[in-house]
């Protein structure tokens, strides 16, 4: 048991009037600016269905004259099956923005397994604030799973029974020699048994490790003793491992099936880095708003500088996954590879944000968090990670809306409102959950540890 006697132990956060109204003020701006998205959307649909024949034409050209099947793709997604309709951008706005955020839950949890696992002390005092963000896991599970049975024909190519019946003029070899990893074990373009299952399964052992870990922390600080800590750390080695194959499997699934005949070996690495910085990015931002708030008295500048270091680092190595994927990809010149990046950079919709994505989550924070002073100052950290939260959710935005919009994406009030109300109730949801227990792991055996930490 730790004996830290200089600080309040027990406190707990008073989740107050004020900061809710602060909240649901950013809700309702975003509420507001999706109603206005989508009411622009719907005076754009009047035209949108030539424009859809128009683009469905220049792609089926791109595939004759290039042998790129991926651009048969594209064209017949954007004209084959169904004419452009506003709920499409509203489905796969929702869809960027449930992977986003589930995606940043999952992390805080998978940071807290970490510092059990690794025998880390230094962290003990946020421990809390990490295992806070798996409060959304549950809600996050029924949003993505309606919104797959509302929208998944909209948002996945390969829902399409046609691709797999070869008598079809729509039939599709790539998508049907892949069909097995989505429908087994039934019949290939019936119900996607296999795919549903496993997004299904994922969040139920997240949301399972979730609730243990959680609950074997509170049971220490009423109990007290080294077997909590024990036990907590065997439990996170097990959830460890399991997130490490459910993580890339999910990426895979969720997002990188969007663009069906592309893919990408170092996907699920990719898709991991740019959820554990945003999710590192909102456990730091939580945890500068709760020391402003006068909680955590024993976290200190030199915790923060871990935790600037952290995001310091994993901002590299997301870059370095990214320009990995891009440069052997576009060296190499292979039309249904490079295809992925081509239908990005060469357009007016998502070109421009390409270069976004990595001034933000990239150069700003590189430049900023060098300094040894930068990351031991709040308002460095709090600058830098709201940038990079917005700009990893620009690296969601631009997996996922080119493969199922096309030229009918873009990013406008929809995406903006939509991103901001949905912000809004995930830290609530958080910050609900942080408020009804204890705010310190009072019995963890490493708290003196955390309060001598120096660096």
């Amino acid at each position: 048991m730790a004996h830290v006697t200089n600080f309040n132990l027990d406190q707990k956060f008073d989740f107050t009037a004020a900061l809710k109204k602060t909240i649901m003020m950013v809700g309702g701006i975003g509420a507001i600016l999706l109603v206005i998205g989508i009411f622009t959307s719907m005076g754009g649909d009047s035209h949108g269905g030539h424009e859809a024949a128009g683009h469905q034409t220049e792609h089926v050209a791109a595939a004759d004259s290039h042998g790129d099947a991926h651009a048969a793709e594209a064209g017949h997604e954007a004209g084959g099956h169904d004419e452009f309709h506003w709920s499409k951008r509203f489905f796969a706005n929702l869809w960027i923005n449930n992977v986003y955020f589930a995606g940043i839950a999952i992390i805080g949890v998978f940071f807290f397994a970490i510092q059990y696992a690794a025998q880390a002390g230094w962290a003990t005092a946020i421990l809390r604030v990490m295992i806070s963000f798996g409060n959304w896991l549950p809600f996050a599970a029924i949003l993505m799973i309606v919104t797959y049975f509302v929208a998944g024909h909209d948002l996945f190519h390969w829902t399409h029974h046609d691709l797999f019946v070869k008598d079809s003029g729509h039939y599709d070899a790539i998508i049907d020699g892949k069909g097995g990893f989505f429908y087994w074990p039934l019949a290939k373009g019936s119900f996607p048994i296999f795919w549903v299952a496993r997004l299904v399964i994922f969040f139920g052992l997240w949301i399972f490790f979730f609730n243990k870990l959680k609950n074997l922390s509170l049971q220490e600080d009423i109990n007290g003793g080294d077997s909590y800590w024990y036990n907590i750390r065997k439990w996170s080695a097990i959830f460890l491992v399991t997130f490490a194959v459910s993580s890339s499997i999910s990426a895979w699934d969720w997002v990188m099936s969007i663009d069906t005949h592309w893919f990408s070996t170092l996907f699920g690495w990719y898709v991991f880095a740019s959820w554990f910085v945003a999710g590192l990015s909102s456990i730091c931002l939580v945890t500068i708003m709760l020391k402003e708030r006068g909680y955590l008295e024993m976290f200190n500048e030199n915790h923060l500088h871990d935790l600037g270091k952290f995001i310091f680092g994993f901002s590299i190595f997301w870059t370095y996954l990214w320009f990995s994927q891009f440069l052997l990809i576009y060296y190499a010149n292979i039309p249904e590879e490079s295809v992925y990046f081509l239908e990005r950079l060469n357009s007016d919709k998502y070109g421009s944000f390409m270069f976004v994505n990595i001034i933000l989550n990239f150069v700003l924070p590189f430049l900023v968090l060098m300094t040894r002073d930068a990351k031991r100052h709040t308002i460095f950290l709090k600058v830098v990670c709201t940038l990079i939260i917005v700009g990893h959710w620009v690296d969601f935005f631009l997996m996922v809306q080119p493969g199922t919009l096309g030229h009918n994406g873009g990013l406008g009030f929809m995406e903006v409102g939509m991103f901001l109300l949905y912000g809004s109730v995930v830290i609530t949801v958080v910050l609900t959950g942080l408020a009804k227990k204890n705010l310190i792991a009072k019995n963890h055996p490493m708290l003196e540890e955390t309060y001598h930490h120096h660096i």
